[in-house]
């Protein structure tokens, strides 16, 4: 399966921030829809990505006084992609190695969706169940 079946049927509308954004601004967008990371955008492309990890470290170095801050000093750059080509199991693979959970989708230089670990962890439980159960049938009717 493809990253771009996974999110296929889902709103165009993907969360994001801009880089000029502060840090303070970020959180709240983070702490009110409950998500843990968004894509950081400059002049209509994808620049890095802002997680709760990096305002973890920028607290932790400068406390409250990073709120203040601009994302673009505080954001992961460049962000790690994947295509809607890219199938699940490599993003997957890729988010492990990287130690990262999300991605954005990227066709040629638009994003065009986002996936968190979550995503490809669910699909992955899906097909193991759906190989299970035809396992299961499988054996009952030889």
């Amino acid at each position: 399966m493809t990253i771009g079946r996974i999110i296929e049927g889902r709103s165009p509308a993907i969360l994001t921030c801009e880089a000029h954004c502060t840090i303070g601004e970020a959180v709240t967008i983070l702490a009110e829809r409950r998500i843990g990371a968004l894509p950081v955008m400059e002049n209509g492309a994808v620049v890095g990505m802002f997680s709760e990890r990096d305002v973890i470290y920028k607290l932790q170095g400068l406390g409250s006084q990073a709120l203040v801050m601009s994302v673009r000093d505080a954001m992961t750059a460049p962000a790690v992609t994947v295509s809607p080509e890219t199938e699940a199991l490599e993003a997957l693979s890729l988010m492990t190695r990287r130690r990262i959970r999300h991605l954005p989708v990227m066709q040629g230089n638009r994003m065009v969706g986002f996936v968190s670990i979550g995503d490809l962890v669910k699909y992955r439980i899906e097909k193991i169940q759906s190989e299970a159960e035809a396992m299961r049938t499988y054996i009952q009717t030889a």
